[in-house]
């Protein structure tokens, strides 16, 4: 093996660290708090992110799951950091109308300027109203 080839297999991720990630990201699709704490709690970062720069909040948040949202946010995650499409879980929390998430995102600190489109702008583009001047009066 090529010192070149020795370094990229080096590089490489290990086959259990991805299925571990996986298993993390099915967890918080699916609201499985315990399971996402007690991996934070040991060492997996709380901001981890998907190929699409989905961290476990924006999964949780988009899937509507305030109780996991808010183990997350208990364990350093952090409510504005942005997807690679500029996302944030706060937006993503409004477009799904998750309103429990929409306060949980909100008392953990998310700034509904962040993103691209922010949690403003789209509440604006999808009518609501309502949210549009809650986030105005934070």
């Amino acid at each position: 093996m090529t010192d070149a080839a020795s370094q990229q297999n080096a590089d490489a991720p290990d086959a259990e660290v991805i299925a571990l990630a996986a298993k993390l990201f099915d967890a918080a699709r699916a609201g499985d708090s315990d399971t996402l704490a007690a991996y934070v709690d040991a060492g997996a970062p709380a901001d981890l992110t998907n190929d699409r720069g989905d961290t476990l909040l924006m999964l949780a948040a988009y899937h509507g799951h305030a109780a996991t949202v808010t183990v997350l946010l208990e364990r350093g995650a952090d409510p504005d950091r942005a997807n690679d499409r500029g996302q944030t879980p706060l937006a993503g929390a409004v477009f799904k109308g998750a309103e429990d998430v929409l306060t949980v995102l909100l008392d953990g600190g998310a700034d509904p300027g962040a993103g691209t489109p922010s949690a403003v702008d789209t509440a604006r583009m999808f009518g609501k109203d309502e949210l549009v001047a809650r986030f105005e009066a934070r």
